[in-house]
């Protein structure tokens, strides 16, 4: 049984049929969940012993154990193992659940079958059998994975299954010569199913069917086989039609490995005002987040889930774009110089201090007190408009967005705000990293920079140059406006209202900016912002993999990165 659960509501969305007497039971069942990129979609998944013909859940059923995800995690991982937990947080001993998430729906490439079948054996002995036929995949591990069961037609050799539609990522996960396995069992409503026999064949030759063509397999059962010199076949089952609808979507990029790589970008302008202070707009409150804080964890919390290596951010770039002050490297001695030679003149003591802080200084000044003793600080500043928020520019990652938290925290009480307010710097070193990836020509990595700043961009005119440039990467920009600033310029960089445009006049070559302003948000859910920046992502990492016309890598349980077949 899976549950979805909605603020502290769980609302129960389907339960698989009952697999009786067994231990290790593969569900056919599919669960028809609808996926939103933008938001955080929490599932549960319940097991039970079923005793009665009651619903789940009464008493006379065992809970066997549960498991908590997002359909995210699911999503990115293609198929998840975790263990069952029982109602008070203990393990259900070594069991666990698998599974395994493929798009059934929307504008995923999918296959429709008839098949049917003539003079099978018969397997009851006061009625004829009652066939089904079941179709596994053999996954490169030479694992089975089921992918469709049909329907039981009741006494009946010559059965004529209803026509079904199977995603074909399900049916050979895009290999077109992977192996299929069909199996064709007498229904036991005891559990204990007779064999009638098997075949083996691909989707490549199931192709063939196509049209007025019909395939024919000989249904062996290999015991029989082995055993009876004259033994043909115990049946022959026929595909009538196939069907092949193939169209790509964002989850096939996703599920085919396409990994979101997210990069924050903070905007540590003096505008902000002091950190110190309560007023700023980067102040640091023990009891809730400042805005800047809620806007990287909603956002952040949705992307962090599609990392293919199953840690947050592990291969991710972390730029932060920042003004402010630090020591620059070779002027130090001859501050220090300066600063003796001119205090030596007035016969006083001084003390000399170099501020270190977190970018890089611009300008150097003398700051005298009142007293007949000296106190200098120097300066030595120089503007960064991009520098990692943990100070490492030879490792800038961070672990989740946990650790983009702690890292922003940490990064406030040692840095310096300054301006002007330059966004394309960031734009650029994030763009030159989406440039060397679109040189792969393979639908492995998408970049989205996240802008969080509190005032107009004051190099409007190559950021516009930037963001046409980046139009053509695989790249998405969201802009988060903090404050209560006007954001009426920002409006040009969204695109809504037209065609972005560079200085020179380019169009953009597909709309990858998203704007909001946070004050829009301030009383809602912490989702609804995420829901409407990331909304149009989607679209747009599909809009990008079009023009280049790549396809997505093959989205196998197994082999992650071997390529599908090209397009029909």
């Amino acid at each position: 049984m899976i549950l979805s659960s909605l603020a502290l509501n769980r609302t129960e969305v389907d339960r698989t049929e009952v697999i009786k007497s067994n231990l290790h039971p593969v569900f056919s069942k599919v669960f028809n969940v609808d996926y939103y990129f933008e938001e955080v979609q929490k599932l549960r998944f319940e097991v039970y012993d079923i005793h009665g013909h009651c619903s789940i859940g009464t008493r006379d059923d065992d809970f066997l154990g549960g498991m908590e995800c997002t359909l995210g995690q699911i999503v990115a991982q293609k198929k998840m193992t975790k263990p069952l937990f029982l109602r008070y947080g203990k393990y259900a001993g070594k069991s666990t659940i698998t599974v395994i998430a493929e798009e059934i729906s929307g504008n995923n490439g999918y296959v429709e079958l008839a098949f049917c079948a003539k003079k099978l054996d018969d397997k009851d002995l006061f009625s004829k059998s009652d066939p089904f036929l079941e179709i596994y995949r053999i996954n490169d591990d030479e694992s089975e994975q089921l992918v469709y069961r049909t329907e039981v037609i009741k006494n009946n050799l010559n059965p004529v299954w209803e026509p079904f539609k199977v995603s074909l990522s399900s049916l050979c996960s895009c290999d077109e010569k992977r192996q299929l396995k069909c199996l064709v069992w007498d229904y036991d409503t005891r559990g204990k199913h007779d064999y009638i026999g098997e075949f083996y064949t691909t989707f490549e030759q199931m192709r063939k069917a196509m049209g007025e063509n019909k395939i024919h397999w000989d249904c062996v059962n290999p015991k029989y086989k082995a055993k009876k010199k004259h033994y043909k076949n115990s049946g022959t089952v026929i595909l009538k039609d196939c069907k092949l609808h193939r169209i790509y979507s964002f989850l096939d990029y996703i599920m085919g490995g396409c990994q979101i790589h997210f990069t924050v970008a903070i905007d540590f302008t003096a505008s902000n005002g002091d950190p110190r202070n309560s007023c700023s707009l980067h102040y640091i409150n023990p009891y809730q987040p400042n805005e800047y804080l809620k806007a990287l964890i909603s956002v952040g919390e949705i992307c962090q889930d599609y990392d293919s290596l199953k840690e947050p951010f592990a291969e991710s770039e972390r730029f932060v774009c920042c003004w402010g002050r630090q020591p620059e490297d070779g002027r130090k001695e001859r501050a220090m110089k300066e600063a003796s030679r001119d205090i030596g003149a007035e016969g006083s003591s001084a003390t000399v201090v170099i501020q270190l802080t977190s970018a890089k200084v611009v300008e150097y000044g003398l700051l005298m007190n009142m007293t007949n003793s000296i106190s200098l600080d120097y300066f030595l500043l120089q503007v960064s408009h991009n520098f990692a928020i943990n100070f490492n520019s030879e490792n800038d990652e961070c672990e989740g967005i946990q650790g983009v938290v702690e890292s922003y925290q940490t990064c406030l009480p040692k840095i310096q705000l300054y301006g002007p307010t330059n966004v394309s710097p960031i734009i650029g070193k994030v763009a030159k990293v989406a440039a060397e990836e679109e040189k792969t020509k393979e639908a492995s990595q998408y970049f989205i920079l996240l802008i969080l700043t509190d005032g107009v961009v004051t190099d409007m005119a190559d950021t516009r140059e930037a963001i046409v440039r980046a139009s053509y990467l695989p790249m998405s920009i969201i802009i988060v406006g903090v404050g209560n600033a006007d954001f009426t310029d920002m409006q040009i960089l969204d695109g809504d209202d037209g065609v972005l445009r560079s200085p020179k006049g380019e169009p953009v070559l597909r709309d990858i900016v998203q704007f909001v302003p946070f004050r829009e948000f301030k009383n809602a859910s912490p989702a609804a912002l995420a829901k409407c920046v990331l909304a149009e992502v989607p679209k747009q990492v599909v809009e990008y993999y079009s023009y280049k016309a790549i396809a997505p890598k093959c989205p196998t349980l197994d082999s992650p990165e071997s390529a599908c077949t090209t397009p029909e």
